[in-house]
């Protein structure tokens, strides 16, 4: 995908996202050990990684499954900008696995 491509699927998808990481050759996915996409990280200011795992508790697609979800990105990313310590600092992601290239 290039850059414009991930813009426009932005677009397309109405994704509230400001940014779109590429990473072609897996340097970043492999960095941090991605598994699974999604696979979500959440690193502090000081480029440590506080989070890593599910987007939230339920492995689903349906989108009627969000609201009675617990979005662990989200409750991390509020831990950490409150100045406490991420309570679930990781999951087991869930999605396709990635797979890399050689």
């Amino acid at each position: 995908m290039t850059r414009d491509e991930a813009v426009q699927d932005r677009i397309t998808e109405k994704s509230r996202s400001t940014a779109t990481l590429l990473d072609p050759e897996g340097k970043v996915g492999r960095l941090y050990g991605a598994k699974t996409t999604p696979n979500m990280f959440v690193i502090n200011p000081k480029g440590q990684l506080i989070y890593a795992g599910a987007i939230d508790d339920h492995n689903s697609t349906d989108i009627e499954d969000i609201p009675q979800s617990k979005n662990y990105v989200a409750a991390a990313l509020d831990e950490a900008l409150a100045g406490k310590s991420v309570s679930v600092p990781s999951t087991p992601p869930y999605g396709c696995s990635i797979k890399y290239k050689n």
